[in-house]
């Protein structure tokens, strides 16, 4: 017989086939936005409307020897779980509540928008170095779950 994958494994699956449209060269990141399991938006990381893409005109970091997890500013991407955010606000949908599925743990800018969108639990996959946004979600008491294919391994 068939078994159904939980929803977790269905979210974090969609969040995974997201990615799959980042134009980042260095990380594909997709997220994944779900209210009362129903997803009300969904993002990956790349450039803004209008703008090139890495993929077509390179990555600065990249040239500049960036690591990752520093200088974000340096880079014409926007996050995955920014443009989730920002695709829920251009339809007129609250994301209080919600909780975010996503390849990777989020950044500290991330997380803070994150906070600040009220988005009550996170669910992630891969690591991201960035030992600051883990401090400010412990510090406001956000959910924040690591997902592996066995199930979910709560952090905080």
């Amino acid at each position: 017989m068939r078994q159904r994958p939980s929803w977790d494994q269905y979210f974090m699956e969609i969040a995974a086939l997201v990615s799959s449209r980042s134009t980042c060269l260095r990380r594909q990141v997709g997220a994944v936005l779900v209210r009362d399991k129903h997803i009300i938006a969904t993002g990956y990381n790349g450039a803004p409307r209008g703008v090139s893409h890495c993929l077509d005109v390179g990555c600065l970091r990249e040239e500049l020897g960036i690591k990752s997890g520093e200088r974000h500013e340096i880079c014409r991407g926007t996050h995955a779980e920014q443009n989730s955010i920002i695709q829920a606000a251009l339809h007129g949908v609250t994301t209080l509540g919600t909780t975010l599925y996503c390849t990777h743990q989020p950044c500290v800018l991330c997380t803070k928008m994150l906070i600040n969108a009220g988005v009550k639990k996170i669910v992630f996959r891969g690591d991201y170095p960035d030992s600051m946004a883990l401090e400010l979600i412990a510090e406001v008491g956000l959910e924040i779950v690591r997902w592996d294919e066995k199930g979910a391994n709560g952090l905080g």
